[in-house]
């Protein structure tokens, strides 16, 4: 039987692909890939970039594929096969990492061109490849002696396995929980469109009833406006404590085990803590400067924070005599609230938000910006039947990519959205090599009476999520390793972060919120109520922002080896920043995700940091217009296209003119008049 994944393929041959082709073909590749660099080590010719550096960037190409495929398939449709090849393939390939960067002849090949790239005339790109990869050995142990290299590899596959288990475990969390409802009574305050869907879900699982769970479409419209607290306090407590009952989905201990594995890492590599190990390849550069970034933000929104909160408890106990806010009133209050003060709450808009319209609306922005236009095909395979695929061409009507789409949720899907790449762009032999980009999502689902209608807030998500795929699929880069999102962590979310703004403005909205039954645009009056509440709360958002980021660098920023109680450190860090009273029963770092699985660790903070870029960078969209196609320009082709062929604060100040100005994001969330 022939592997597919062993076979030369453009698009990902997804239905050709069985559970069992995965393994084999990974080890079959890793030995492939072995004797690629085989081959530069024994190559007897003095080391030069080509020979050396841009033959290492070139090896391993059907590796990277076949991981990408296999690691979003565990992502977006894993099931227990799927993870249990996962355990094993992430130590191998964790290993096999470790076998190139521990390669002492590769090493010193690659340290010899870097010792002497002053008189190689290399250009900015080559540079940085140089330096990218000259550093990728140095950070990580190639000047160990043996017995560390031994050391460092111990940890890194101990790593690899603790952190998939951590996401296993809050993903069976999530899919364990589920809540009946079978008393109408308790559905009180919830829209129509999440009851229906409740109904079906329960029809689905063949119960009688209205069946709710953690997933974000069920678990955020009845943390909104269910009226019922009792029952909103159960979803709270559920949600709050995945990876926190003392049972064998447990996190605590892999919570425990990954901060100290990364700070041994750290230690092992001349580092004093984790932090200051990734933040040397930040634009932030070290964790004073992160920490006086969120201090800062900090003393601005704290004063704003706590008003607003004393704002929504009065209000919650005029509306209902509660004198102390919970969690699990937060939503529900401040959601009343707005609409007392707005006039205005999802269920007004969500007509004006059907799923297929706004997908239109995201590509039109991206047309009328960046001159591409997308078409959704059916020719292209795809994982799961819900995937929609589309052909991205320029207005000459060359590939520019191939994009894929996945928004609604299912069980063998992790929560939340991200963007993923199944081929990277690169310039191989003179051709431009065009990149295959997906978005995940999880928004609701048609139902039998309705299509999918978003809330502004998965609006904003579609954008935020498209933006990193237009930051994917722009990319112009002669080196995959340089293309596309493979930039500084902070700066990454510029791309994505930026776009979001264009939701709030009457251009764009007129081009898709448009009513679903009959059609209508929607009214300027609707406009610029979301326009006013945009800033609602901004100071407890900002809050809860700078809360995760603090806590973030609390576990990486130094030595964790004391730490016994992860929910006592937790409230210790999070001690500046609380607002609603503790909850003993949850605990937010067994299901930190973004930290603890994600690539996040030391870097949560970036969100934030990118906030200010997209504030400053709006700003001067605002001042030319939001689609002048001159700026535009010069965001695609000095951000989109160069992806990491430079340092991301020169880019930004050559499509800028000028570094960013925190006071942009300041005033843009109210906090500074």
């Amino acid at each position: 039987m022939k592997n597919p994944l062993l076979q030369a393929f453009d698009t990902a041959p997804f239905s050709k692909i069985k559970d069992e082709h995965f393994l084999p073909a990974i080890k079959e590749l890793i030995t492939t890939t072995k004797s690629e660099i085989d081959s530069i080590t024994a190559n007897p010719e003095t080391p030069t970039f080509e020979n050396t550096v841009e033959a290492l960037e070139n090896t391993g190409a059907q590796l990277d594929r076949a991981t990408s495929i296999f690691f979003n398939l565990n992502s977006a449709e894993t099931n227990d096969n799927i993870q249990k090849i996962a355990q094993e393939v992430s130590p191998m390939l964790s290993d096999f990492g470790n076998d190139i960067l521990l390669n002492e002849a590769l090493f010193k090949r690659v340290k010899e061109v870097y010792d002497k790239k002053d008189s190689l005339q290399l250009n900015t790109e080559q540079e940085t490849l140089l330096d990218k990869q000259y550093k990728s050995f140095s950070r990580n142990g190639a000047n160990l002696s043996e017995a560390q290299k031994k050391k460092l590899r111990k940890i890194d596959a101990d790593l690899s396995k603790i952190k998939l288990t951590f996401g296993e475990n809050i993903l069976a969390e999530t899919n364990k929980f589920e809540m009946l409802i079978t008393d109408k009574n308790d559905l009180s305050g919830l829209p129509e469109g999440t009851i229906e869907a409740a109904s079906q879900a329960a029809t689905e699982k063949e119960k009688k009833g209205w069946l709710f769970t953690l997933d974000y479409p069920s678990y955020v419209p009845f943390m909104t406006y269910a009226d019922n607290r009792e029952l909103r306090k159960r979803m709270s407590l559920a949600f709050g404590a995945r990876g926190f009952q003392g049972d064998k989905l447990d996190n605590q201990a892999n919570v425990l085990s990954i901060a100290n594995l990364r700070h041994q890492r750290a230690q092992l590599l001349g580092y004093k803590s984790h932090a200051h190990f990734v933040l040397e390849e930040r634009m932030a550069e070290t964790p004073q400067k992160v920490q006086t970034f969120l201090n800062e933000l900090l003393e601005k929104a704290k004063p704003a924070a706590e008003k607003e909160f004393e704002t929504l408890e009065a209000f919650a106990m005029d509306l209902d005599g509660i004198d102390h806010l919970q969690k699990w009133d937060g939503g529900y209050y401040s959601e009343k609230l707005k609409q007392k003060l707005f006039d205005l709450d999802d269920e007004q808009l969500k007509p004006y938000f059907e799923l297929k319209n706004v997908i239109d609306g995201v590509f039109e922005v991206a047309e009328k910006l960046f001159g591409i236009r997308l078409e959704e095909v059916h020719d292209i395979d795809k994982y799961h039947p819900d995937v929609k695929t589309y052909r991205v061409t320029d207005t000459e009507g060359t590939l520019v990519a191939i994009f894929y789409a996945d928004f609604h949720p299912r069980p063998g899907k992790r929560g939340g959205a991200w963007m993923t790449s199944f081929k990277p762009q690169q310039i191989i032999d003179e051709v431009n090599d065009r990149p295959h980009v997906s978005i995940v999502c999880n928004f609701t689902k048609p139902t039998a009476s309705k299509p999918s209608l978003l809330t502004f807030n998965e609006v904003t998500t579609l954008f935020h999520e498209f933006g990193h795929a237009l930051h994917g699929m722009l990319a112009n880069t002669t080196y995959k390793g340089l293309s596309g999102t493979s930039v500084y962590w902070d700066f990454v979310e510029l791309p994505s972060q930026i776009l979001e703004n264009w939701c709030y403005e009457k251009e764009t909205l007129e081009l898709f919120a448009k009513h679903y039954k009959t059609g209508k645009v929607i009214p300027m009056e609707l406009i610029t109520k979301i326009k006013k509440s945009a800033t609602f709360q901004e100071g407890m958002q900002t809050l809860r922002q700078l809360s995760f980021g603090m806590l973030d660098m609390s576990w990486h920023g130094a030595d964790p080896s004391k730490i016994k109680d992860v929910k006592a450190f937790e409230e210790n860090a999070f001690a500046n920043t609380k607002l609603y009273p503790d909850v003993d029963e949850n605990c937010m770092s067994t299901s930190f995700l973004h930290i603890f699985q994600g690539g996040y660790s030391a870097g949560y903070y970036s969100y934030k940091w990118a906030e200010v870029l997209d504030a400053d960078a709006f700003a001067y969209f605002k001042q030319e217009g939001i689609f002048n196609k001159q700026v535009a320009d010069k965001f695609k082709n000095y951000v989109l296209s160069q992806g990491g062929t430079q340092d991301p604060m020169d880019l930004y100040v050559k499509f800028r003119g000028q570094k960013p100005n925190p006071d942009a994001l300041l005033k843009r969330a109210g906090l500074l008049k």
